[in-house]
């Protein structure tokens, strides 16, 4: 394997790092207390990833299994402890573990513990998922022909657990 063929060209770098300090407030908070961080979208990575941070209350949320057919998802769990569906079985995972799963792999993550926890989310490419995350808020409120219209737009497949 090799490196990318370059896609910067000048001679002698640019400024042009971003910043996002520790104390920013959350992008999204979700009635439940949980809320999230759009620590690098896809726009502003020019589409190479998005990175975010999930924060999640005591209360018992997160996605149940579902594939991706254009994006992978990774999880880099930072504090208590998030339950990560592996296509066969829920697996409590812990600070410090990292789960990757490739385009098609069947996954979902919750936290059932009754305390908070925390995890970074990567998607590559970098899709525009804050409109899925922000999409959710009214989930509710969408007709099932709406709902299904938006997982297909997000990509997002849901199965049935065995």
């Amino acid at each position: 394997m090799s490196y990318p063929e370059p896609k910067y060209f000048g001679d002698h770098g640019e400024m042009n790092a971003q910043f996002r300090p520790a104390g920013a407030a959350p992008d999204l908070t979700y009635p439940n207390g949980g809320t999230a961080g759009y620590l690098a979208t896809g726009a502003t990575t020019n589409g190479q990833f998005g990175l975010y941070q999930w924060n999640m209350s005591g209360a018992r949320s997160g996605p149940d299994p579902h594939f991706h057919r254009t994006i992978s998802e990774s999880f880099y769990i930072l504090s208590g402890s998030i339950r990560i569906y592996n296509g066969a079985k829920w697996v409590d995972h812990v600070p410090g573990d990292f789960v990757h799963v490739p385009e098609g792999g069947v996954h979902g993550f919750r936290n059932e513990s009754g305390e908070p926890a925390s995890m970074l989310l990567m998607f590559h490419p970098g899709a525009p998922r804050e409109d899925y995350f922000e999409g959710l808020l009214t989930i509710g409120d969408m007709t099932d022909e709406e709902r299904k219209a938006f997982f297909a737009l997000h990509d997002n497949f849901w199965i049935e657990e065995d």
